[in-house]
Formats: C-alpha cells, sequence, structure tokens
C-alpha cells in the first residue's frame, strides 16, 4: 500500500509531539473507560494513541504507511497497530467504544466510504475527528509567502458541508463542532502550529515533517517564500502580514459525532 508518508514519515517523530491540550480534548470528548476498545485511525506515528492510551481502555491504531507503523511500534509494544486502509478496517461490526482520527481526513480519497466503514466498527460511542476547514485555512497567513502550496493544501481539504453530509450518510448524528485556536505552547509541530512563531518554518526539519512543505511546496516558491519570511521578520514588516490575517473561525476544529 503506498502512502506519502513511507517517502516523507522516516524523520516525523523528531517535531511531531502530541500535544497536551489535544490529548486532554480528545481524551475528554471520547470519554475513555477501562476495558473498553478504542480506534486511532489513520495514527500515524502513533503520538496520540501512545498518550491516550496511558489514561485507559484497550488501544488499537492503524494507518496505511509501513515507515509510520514502524515508528508507531517501537514506542509501545502493548497497541494493536495494524497496517490497513481507511474504507477496510480489519475489525467486526461494533467492536469499538470510540474512534479519533486527527489531521487525517484529507488523505482519504472517497470520505463517505470511510465513515461509513468507520460506523461499521464503532458501537455506540463517539467518532471524534480533529481536522481543519478549507474555510479555515483561508485565515493562514502561510498563504501570503507559500500560495501555491496553500492553493493546494486547501484544495485538498473536504469542506464543512462534505464532512457533516458524509458522516450524516453514514448514520451518524453531529454532536459537537469545537473550534481550536493554535497557540504558542502548541508541541505538534503541524501546519499552521507556527502560527505565532514564524521563524520555525526557516528549520528544514520542521518543514520536513508538514506534508504540505514536502509534497505541494514547489522549489522556487519554497525559496522565495523563506526569503520574503525572513526579511519581514528582520523589519517587522510580519506583524502587518499576520494581522491581516486574523480570524475568530479558530485553526482547527474538534467534530464529535456518534450514531443515531
Amino acid at each position: 500500500m503506498y502512502s506519502i508518508y513511507n517517502d516523507i514519515g522516516h524523520s516525523y517523530s523528531t517535531t511531531r509531539k502530541p500535544d497536551p491540550f489535544i490529548v486532554h480534548q480528545l481524551a475528554q470528548m471520547l470519554g475513555i473507560e477501562e476495558g473498553k476498545q478504542f480506534l486511532d485511525l489513520a495514527c500515524g506515528v502513533g503520538n496520540y494513541t501512545n498518550e491516550l492510551s496511558v489514561l485507559g481502555g484497550c488501544w488499537h491504531g492503524v494507518d496505511i504507511s509501513s515507515v509510520i507503523l514502524e515508528q508507531a511500534r517501537a514506542k509501545n509494544a502493548g497497541i494493536n497497530w495494524q497496517l490497513a486502509g481507511a474504507s477496510e478496517l480489519p475489525y467486526k461490526n461494533n467492536f469499538f467504544d470510540g474512534v479519533i482520527c486527527t489531521l487525517a481526513i484529507h488523505h482519504f480519497v472517497d470520505l463517505p466510504s470511510v465513515f461509513t466503514e468507520v460506523a461499521r466498527v464503532l458501537g455506540t460511542g463517539p467518532f471524534i475527528i480533529f481536522t481543519a476547514f478549507p474555510e479555515q485555512m483561508k485565515h493562514y497567513w502561510l498563504g501570503h509567502y507559500f500560495p501555491e502550496m496553500m492553493r493546494k493544501s486547501i484544495k485538498q481539504m473536504p469542506e464543512q458541508q462534505l464532512v457533516i453530509q458524509s458522516l450524516l450518510k453514514a448514520g451518524f448524528v453531529i454532536d459537537d463542532l469545537i473550534p481550536f485556536h493554535v497557540t504558542n505552547d502548541l508541541q505538534d509541530l503541524f501546519l499552521y502550529s507556527g502560527k505565532e512563531r514564524p521563524a520555525q518554518y526557516l528549520d528544514p526539519k520542521v518543514r520536513a515533517n508538514i506534508s504540505s512543505f514536502a509534497s505541494l511546496c514547489p522549489s522556487s516558491e519554497l525559496e522565495k517564500g523563506l526569503q520574503l519570511l525572513e526579511e519581514d521578520l528582520s523589519t517587522g514588516k510580519f506583524e502587518q502580514v499576520l494581522e491581516s490575517y486574523q480570524s475568530n473561525a479558530g485553526d482547527y476544529v474538534f467534530i464529535s459525532a456518534s450514531l443515531r
């Protein structure tokens, strides 16, 4: 099975760390209890799977990338890691008491089929998604410096209406939509983690573990954008750019859904 993370995921664990606030939010929305079965769908290197497993329950992680799963297994052999696609999960019906999916739904080719498969393996518990809507991403100041990269990034993100409709079609009801605002305390260095820490994008190690930079940013745009960003930081112009992209809609969102 091919995954972009087979190509870019070798150093993923160096800058992608579980963020304590995100862990807490996921745990609270899941209602973790001992004896319950939980799934991390498209689990990546298992950062959140591992942290949540400490809080209770029996945890499983599924990902399509063998490179990524090798890193996950090295962190915690007590978690049931499975190499599988999201639309063909190797579990029986109603097996889980909760499912999470963090920053991954944009990689699913057929969102309705994936959500239908989640509904099949999920019992009465919640399905928690952490993602960003295109409407939110249009307010990322990264678009000022890397317009083509952000255009491609936004295009691949499912719009809010599609996500909601796909969930409803799969038999879910929407319980909550909670905006997430990036702060300087964020420890997981994903795409907009440098919202108010722009200098971090000058570090090639950080960029290497962000799929948009690693696979969607033309080399000419990257060079030009980094140069302009560095200049704006030195002159103080960056603060004006940041201000022009402010939004109250949140930078990411938690979606909580459950079966009817």
